[in-house]
């Protein structure tokens, strides 16, 4: 169960965890995607695919396995069933990730360009790079099993200090990440990854609290450090929805000149 408590970004707050003990791991089952809240997300994708046409690229959203466990059992206990109970929670990253490959499968029916694939834990604040190898990427790959079939893949690589060199291999086009507050930088990144670099704008202090001139700023210091190629200007991560109109418009129009 969940419920909106007001959060600016428009996220939910969970009220009850399904995975109450770690036993609980081996009881999840795989989802039909065409079912439940899964079902009615692929209706409204396909709805949206059809209005707007083969033109503009629409993506979806999906998160990666660990960041799901991450909503079933709650943040705290994640990394105590991690350590604690690796193979439990081994068994239901399993499971999730047949869920997500099913569900991405089912995406490619819809039209959509590609998917937004977002990855929570790939922070060194949080894991060892062994441990994300052990109970990240290899789920991911499981996951993203489909992808490849879609032009348009991005990679939202999500928080502080993330494991940035561990994802050049992901089936993606684009790569987003904090740029502004955690490193690479555009620059650094464009050098590394071969596809294309998403960023530039700082989403609470210039597109919240800044004014239409500092947007424009960075943005042009954007397309500076990457000589205006292989980059889409953006935020680090989820836009708020209370950004004014006019830094919105201020971005837009950063890139058409």
């Amino acid at each position: 169960m969940d419920e909106w408590r007001g959060a600016a970004e428009g996220t939910r707050e969970y009220t009850r965890r399904v995975i109450q003990d770690p036993k609980d791991w081996g009881e999840l089952s795989v989802l039909d995607p065409t079912k439940g809240s899964l079902g009615a997300q692929l209706e409204c994708l396909s709805m949206i695919v059809k209005e707007i046409g083969e033109d503009v690229p629409v993506i979806q959203t999906v998160f990666s396995p660990l960041a799901q466990a991450k909503n079933l059992v709650g943040a705290d206990k994640l990394s105590i069933h991690l350590r604690r109970y690796p193979e439990q929670l081994s068994a239901g990253l399993r499971t999730i990730a047949q869920s997500i490959q099913r569900f991405v499968e089912a995406v490619k029916e819809t039209g959509a360009a590609g998917i937004f694939y977002a990855v929570q834990h790939a922070q060194y604040g949080l894991f060892a790079e062994e441990e994300y190898e052990v109970f990240g990427r290899q789920f991911d790959f499981q996951a993203l099993e489909p992808a490849p079939e879609f032009r348009f893949n991005m990679l939202h690589l999500h928080g502080e200090q993330v494991m940035f060199d561990r994802f050049m291999d992901y089936p993606v086009a684009i790569i987003n990440w904090h740029d502004r507050e955690s490193p690479p930088t555009l620059a650094e990144a464009s050098q590394k990854f071969p596809g294309a670099v998403c960023g530039g704008l700082r989403r609470l202090e210039t597109m919240v609290l800044g004014s239409p001139a500092e947007v424009r700023d960075e943005a042009e210091d954007a397309f500076q450090q990457t000589n205006g190629r292989g980059m889409i200007l953006g935020t680090g991560c989820v836009m708020p929805t209370i950004v004014p109109r006019g830094n919105i418009f201020a971005a837009r129009l950063s890139v058409e000149k």
